[in-house]
């Protein structure tokens, strides 16, 4: 993973926040929230919070009784969580991060932690950390992206970008978000790090957009690629342009929706 993929600064935020989330990640952050609420835990880390799609869903789906933090490193997507309403004195944000967790061990029954693994530069001591801070029988839940071919709108999206820098695409979409989908790997980096009971499901859902050109700007202006066409000289307004047009051919002009999927992960023990 290269340092700018870790960049969500400037307009990123807000774009990721307007576009990506309900785009790709609400359907998972209800499914995850389920998940954790059948646990009934009395207090939840959330780590790579991002701008709260997970955090809302979790305060619409826990009791008030539980606590929940939720802690990101990028402190200006915390900041756009923050001015959610629905988050106002229900939950503490922190900055953090996933690898050096500032939380005393055994403070929480449950972790919990939405697309973010992903983006760990070492993702064993990632959740070595999450153990660290589970009380005994505590549970740690989180979600990754499955393959990139699997998760159609970024596949096509990755694949017009590439036309457009033929010697140097930018890679990020495939490198990281879509970069750890292998299930064996995963359940055996989450034993490595101390968990002895890990199950994983492959959750399908259908990605909905009013048009070719919500995606398009979702993936090339809302993410990291946004740093990626920049550092490459190029237009924002172009290379969008050209994704719009590719996504509108695939799946045709007015609404459209294609196949995403992810990896659920359960660990306890």
């Amino acid at each position: 993973m290269q340092a700018s993929d870790k960049v969500f600064a400037g307009s990123i935020p807000e774009l990721y926040d307007t576009l990506l989330v309900p785009l790709i990640f609400d359907v998972y952050a209800r499914d995850l929230a389920a998940r954790v609420a059948r646990f009934a835990p009395a207090s939840v880390l959330e780590i790579a919070a991002g701008t709260g799609a997970l955090t809302s869903a979790l305060v619409s789906q826990l009791g008030a009784q539980c606590s929940i933090v939720a802690s990101d490193l990028n402190q200006p997507m915390l900041d756009r969580a923050a001015t959610k309403p629905e988050l106002r004195g229900r939950v503490t944000f922190e900055q953090a991060d996933a690898l050096a967790l500032p939380f005393e061990d055994r403070r929480f029954d449950l972790v919990v932690c939405q697309f973010g693994a992903m983006f760990f530069p070492d993702r064993i001591k990632g959740y070595r950390e999450a153990r660290r801070v589970l009380k005994p029988g505590g549970r740690f839940v989180f979600n990754v992206w499955d393959k990139i071919a699997a998760n159609e709108f970024t596949d096509v999206v990755v694949q017009s970008l590439a036309t457009v820098f033929p010697g140097d695409p930018p890679a990020f979409l495939a490198r990281t978000p879509h970069g750890y989908h292998d299930v064996e790997k995963i359940r055996a980096d989450v034993r490595v790090a101390g968990f002895a009971e890990v199950s994983i499901a492959t959750v399908g859902h259908t990605s909905r957009a009013a048009s070719a050109r919500e995606p398009a700007m979702a993936f090339c202006q809302g993410t990291p690629t946004r740093n990626e066409i920049e550092a490459r000289g190029g237009s924002l307004e172009e290379a969008t342009d050209v994704a719009t047009a590719a996504l509108a051919e695939r799946f045709g002009h007015g609404e459209i929706e294609g196949r995403i999927s992810a990896h659920v992960i359960i660990a306890g023990g």
